[in-house]
């Protein structure tokens, strides 16, 4: 998790608030930024928050991100 907020360029602290949901709406560049480092579009990441992701399974790279975050 540090590496990915550092080369996001976010505090550890804000991107486990995020993480974590005690960050309710995140500002779009903060997301963006994290996004583009875990090598997700943007469209994934709406996918996965809109429920398209959970409807169609968790197999998308929305998913994958979250496990990068976690590990």
């Amino acid at each position: 998790m540090l590496d990915v907020a550092l080369a996001a360029q976010v505090s550890p602290e804000t991107l486990r608030k995020i993480e974590s949901g005690r960050v309710a709406t995140p500002a779009f560049p903060t997301i963006a930024a994290i996004a583009d480092v875990l090598g997700l579009s943007l469209d994934a990441v709406w996918s996965e928050i809109s429920g398209a992701g959970r409807s169609a399974g968790r197999t998308g790279s929305a998913h994958g991100a979250r496990q990068q975050l976690v590990s």
